[in-house]
């Protein structure tokens, strides 16, 4: 997939966060460029809330669609959303 191709993606997450880092990790490895922000920042936590409904970590947007908790629950629908095969 190349970038032109690929929708916007944001994740929420905190440097304290064990599947933030594990999510990121993947994205990376994917060669997925991704635009992070600070949940231990209050304005940028209530931006996430207001946007996303919840208040967790990680959260991911990619274009319009908001996945939320772990990496592992998360990786599905993020596979599905980036065109990606499950076999990755």
């Amino acid at each position: 997939m190349n970038q032109a191709s690929t929708p916007r993606i944001i994740i929420y997450s905190t440097p304290a966060c064990p599947d933030c880092r594990v999510l990121k990790e993947w994205l990376s490895q994917q060669s997925i460029v991704f635009e992070e922000r600070d949940l231990t920042d209050p304005k940028i936590s209530a931006e996430a809330k207001s946007r996303t409904g919840v208040r967790v970590a990680p959260i991911t947007l990619i274009g319009n669609e908001v996945f939320y908790g772990t990496f592992a629950s998360q990786k599905p629908g993020l596979m599905k959303a980036l065109g990606r095969s499950t076999s990755r």
